[in-house]
């Protein structure tokens, strides 16, 4: 079960979405399922307060067999700007 972290960037404005792809993942397959979440850690932008309380939706998908896949960020009320900790994990 290959595990992971990334770190989605919403930029410097007030966005409501954003995405980061996961790469490197050669035994992914197109059949493998996908989940990522945020972590709660310290980034340049926000402290693990604002990691808990931000209203994002986290989801994966968009497989790409002996790739990797795309995590996407989307803020369900408000909006975010910087960078968030994402774990994910796939089977």
């Amino acid at each position: 079960m290959p595990v992971g972290a990334a770190v989605l960037d919403y930029g410097t404005t007030s966005e409501k979405a954003a995405s980061v792809a996961v790469t490197s993942q050669t035994a992914i397959v197109a059949g493998s399922k996908v989940e990522a979440f945020v972590r709660l850690a310290l980034t340049a932008d926000h402290s693990i307060d604002e990691h808990m309380i931000e209203n994002q939706k986290i989801t994966a998908g968009n497989i790409v067999a002996g790739t990797g896949f795309t995590i996407y960020g989307e803020v369900t009320l408000g909006t975010a700007r910087g960078l968030y900790n994402i774990d994910w994990v796939w089977v």
